[in-house]
C-alpha cells in the first residue's frame, strides 16, 4: 500500500454505508468530518485504525483514535445515544492505550438502542480531514468487522523552507499560496521594503508561516493593508509576485468600503485614507528621492569650497537639473496615473488631468496669480500645481467618481469618447477653480506649520519626533507622513522634519552595527552589516525587522540615539533641501538655491556623528549580548477598531 494512503476497516459486521446516507444531519454533512456510517447486525465493535486512544467519552458512546500519521479518528456508537449515559455501551479500552486495527475496543447492546427509537449505526469519522487528506474512498455494502472498507489518502507533506532562500518565483509562489491564494487577493502596491497587499480576508493569511520563511523579515496588519515586509529586494519579490497574477492590475478591485469589517467608521476610513494615499505615493517615492540626490549632488559640485566645478548657467548643470527636476515638475501627472491606477480608473484621464494642471501656460498665469473670474467679492486666480501632490490625489478620486457614473449614465458606443471628454473637462474645471486651491492652500499652510512647529520647538521637538518616528515605521504608519513631507519640499523648498527622519535611520543602523561588530555568530555578524547598510542608504525595515525589534533592546537603544540626533538637529535649526534620507542623503542637506549656507550641512553631519556614537555606545552596553535570546519577529499588530 502506498506510503501515503491508510486503510480503515469495519469496526463491526454489517452494511457500510456513505456518510450522506446517515440520519443525522451533522455528520451526513461532513461537518465532523470525512467518513462512513456502518450499521451492525451485532454488537462487537473493533478498532478501524491502529493508534493511540486519545479519548474516550464519559457517556461511553465515543471513542477518539489517533494514529502515527495524525489522523484523528472518532468511532461513534449510535446516533443521539450521548443520552443513554453509557447504559448500552461497554468499553474495554482507556485514554493512552496503544491499539492496533481490528482490535475490540467495545460492544454495543443493540436492542437497547432500539428500544429506545434511536439509530444505531456506528459512524467512523476523520474529524481533521481538512487538514490531514486529500480524500477518502469508501466501499459500501456488506462487510464484516476487521474487512478493509475505506482508503484515506494524506495529503503530502510540505517541504520546510523556512530556513531556505529561495528564487525570486519561489517566494511569490509561497507569499501567494499564505496571503490565501490568488482569490484572496484584491490588490497589490510596493513602496520601498514591503508588499502592500489589499486581500478580501486577511484572517486566513498564514501569518507564523510566512514570518517565519526565509526572504521575509515580518508580516504587518496596518493602514487597511496586509503588509509583508521583504526589505531591499522587494522589487524583484513584487515583479514575480505580479507574473504570477496576469491581470491583477487590470482588474477592478471590488469596492469594500460598505462592507462590514468590524472597524469602526473613524479608524476605517482612516485606514482608507493611509491606504489610498500609500498607494497612490509609493510608487513615485524612488524617482523622488533619486531625483533629490541629484540635485543636492549638482548644489555640492556648485560649491566655492570645492572649486565650483560647474556654473549654475553651464549647460552640463542645466541638463542635469533638468532630469532632477522633471519628476518634482511633473509630480501631479505621477501622482494622478499612480492614484488613478490605486483607484482602478482610467489612468490616461488622471495623467491628462495632471498634465493640464502643469501646462506651461497654466503654470505662468499661476506665478502671477493671474485673475481668472468673480463672483460678487470672491475672486478666482490661476495657481501654480507643479510640485503638488494633495490637489492631484483628490483630482484622481473626483475623475475615478466622474468616470464610474458616467459608464453607468451612457450607452456603451458612446463611452470610449464621452467618457474621458467629459471627465476631463468637468474635473479640470473643478480642480481648477474648486478643489486645487483650497487643497493646495491647506497642503501649503500645514507644509509651513510643520516647518514652523519644528523649528520653533527646537532642540524638543528634534528630541520628541527623533526618538519615536521608527515607531511608525514599526506599523508603516509612516507612509501617512511621508506625502507631507513631500508637499513641504514642493511647497516650501524644504522639511525641517524630514532632516529630523534621517537621524532616525542613521540611529537604527548604528544599533544594528553595534550587533555586528559585538557578535560572535557568524550569521548576526553577515545580517547585522548587510541591514546597516541598507539603513545609512535609508531604508530601515531590515535592521528593525531582522534584528532589532527581534532583540527590543537595540530597537530601544536606536531610539534613544535618534532622539539625541533629533535633538542636535533641532538645536541647530537643520533643514534638508531633498527626499532621500540616511547617510547616503547628505547631497540633500545643500541648499540648491545658496549652496555657500551649509548651516543644514553641518547639523547633518553632526547629528548624524551623535546618532551613530550614541545608538552604538549604548546597544554595546546595554542593548545586545551573545546570551540575549533572539525573540520571535514582531507578533501582528491589530489595526486601531478591530475586536
Amino acid at each position: 500500500m502506498n506510503n501515503n494512503e491508510i486503510a480503515i476497516l469495519a469496526p463491526a459486521n454489517g452494511e457500510v454505508i456513505a456518510l450522506s446516507k446517515t440520519s443525522d444531519p451533522i455528520f451526513s454533512k461532513g461537518v465532523m468530518g470525512q467518513g462512513f456510517g456502518l450499521t451492525p447486525s451485532d454488537g462487537k465493535v473493533v478498532a478501524p485504525v491502529s493508534g493511540t486512544i486519545s479519548m474516550v467519552a464519559e457517556t461511553k458512546h465515543a471513542i477518539g483514535i489517533t494514529t502515527e500519521e495524525g489522523l484523528e479518528v472518532l468511532v461513534h456508537m449510535g446516533v443521539d445515544t450521548v443520552g443513554l449515559n453509557g447504559e448500552p455501551f461497554t468499553v474495554s479500552v482507556k485514554s493512552d492505550q496503544k491499539i492496533e486495527a481490528g482490535q475490540d475496543i467495545a460492544t454495543m447492546d443493540l436492542d437497547f438502542i432500539k428500544g429506545k427509537n434511536l439509530d444505531t449505526t456506528i459512524m467512523v469519522l476523520i474529524t481533521n480531514s481538512n487538514d490531514k487528506i486529500d480524500g477518502l474512498d469508501v466501499t459500501e455494502g456488506q462487510a464484516k468487522a476487521g474487512d478493509t472498507v475505506a482508503h484515506a489518502y494524506l495529503k503530502s507533506a510540505e517541504e520546510d523552507t523556512s530556513d531556505k532562500k529561495l528564487s525570486y518565483d519561489e517566494l511569490a509562489t509561497f507569499i501567494i499560496k499564505n496571503v490565501g491564494g490568488k482569490d484572496n487577493i484584491k490588490s497589490l502596491v510596493h513602496c520601498i521594503t514591503r508588499l502592500r497587499f489589499q486581500l478580501k480576508d486577511e484572517s486566513i493569511a498564514n501569518d507564523d508561516v510566512l514570518k517565519n520563511q526565509r526572504g521575509i523579515l515580518d508580516v504587518m496588519h496596518a493602514g487597511g493593508q496586509y503588509q509583508v515586509v521583504i526589505g531591499n529586494e522587494v522589487t524583484n519579490v513584487y515583479d514575480a509576485v505580479m507574473k504570477q497574477l496576469p491581470g491583477l492590475g487590470d482588474n477592478p478591485t471590488p469596492d469594500t468600503s460598505d462592507q462590514n469589517d468590524d472597524r469602526n467608521p473613524v479608524s476605517k476610513a482612516f485606514g482608507n485614507l493611509i491606504g489610498f494615499i500609500t498607494g497612490s505615493m509609493s510608487p513615485v517615492i524612488g524617482v523622488i528621492a533619486a531625483s533629490g540626490v541629484i540635485k543636492g549632488l549638482l548644489a555640492l559640485l556648485t560649491l566655492p569650497q570645492l572649486g565650483a566645478l560647474l556654473n549654475v548657467k553651464s549647460p552640463i548643470y542645466i541638463t542635469v537639473s533638468a532630469m532632477a527636476d522633471s519628476a518634482f515638475f511633473f509630480l501631479p501627472i505621477l501622482v494622478g496615473y499612480s492614484a488613478a491606477k490605486k483607484l482602478n480608473s482610467d489612468p490616461m484621464i488622471a495623467a491628462v488631468i495632471g498634465g493640464f494642471i502643469t501646462y506651461p501656460q497654466m503654470i505662468d498665469w499661476g506665478k502671477q496669480m493671474m485673475h481668472m473670474f468673480s463672483i460678487g467679492s470672491w475672486n478666482f486666480q490661476f495657481l501654480n500645481y507643479s510640485y503638488s501632490i494633495f490637489p492631484m490625489i483628490v483630482a484622481a478620486w473626483l475623475a475615478a467618481v466622474c468616470e464610474r457614473w458616467l459608464k453607468k449614465v451612457l450607452p456603451s458606443y458612446l463611452q470610449m469618447i464621452f467618457v474621458p471628454m467629459i471627465t476631463i473637462l468637468v474635473v479640470s474645471t473643478l480642480t481648477l477653480v474648486f478643489t486645487g486651491p483650497i487643497i493646495q492652500g491647506a497642503a501649503n499652510g500645514i507644509a509651513v506649520f510643520i516647518n514652523w512647529l519644528v523649528s520653533i520647538s527646537g532642540w524638543l521637538g528634534g528630541f520628541i519626533i527623533g526618538g519615536f518616528y521608527q515607531v511608525l515605521v514599526i506599523f508603516g504608519l509612516h507612509w501617512g507622513v511621508v506625502p507631507l513631507i513631500a508637499q513641504q519640499i514642493a511647497g516650501t523648498g524644504q522639511s525641517a522634519l524630514n532632516a529630523i527622519v534621517c537621524s532616525t535611520m542613521v540611529a537604527q543602523g548604528a544599533a544594528v552595527l553595534a550587533v555586528a561588530v559585538k557578535s560572535r555568530k557568524a550569521d548576526m555578524k553577515e545580517l547585522g552589516i548587510a541591514a546597516a547598510i541598507s539603513a545609512f542608504c535609508g531604508v530601515t525595515e531590515p535592521a528593525i525587522y531582522g534584528i532589532n525589534l527581534r532583540f527590543k533592546r537595540v530597537f530601544i537603544s536606536g531610539c534613544i540615539g535618534s532622539a539625541f540626533g533629533g535633538l542636535v538637529t533641532g538645536l541647530m535649526h537643520g533643514t534638508m533641501y531633498g527626499f532621500t534620507g540616511g547617510l547616503i542623503g547628505f547631497p540633500s542637506f545643500f541648499d540648491p538655491k545658496n549652496p555657500t549656507n551649509l548651516n543644514s550641512f553641518y547639523a547633518f553631519l553632526i547629528s548624524s556623528l551623535v546618532s551613530i556614537i550614541v545608538a552604538f555606545i549604548v546597544t554595546w552596553v546595554w542593548g545586545y549580548n551573545d546570551k540575549m535570546t533572539m525573540g520571535k519577529k514582531v507578533e501582528k499588530k491589530k489595526r486601531p477598531g478591530t475586536n
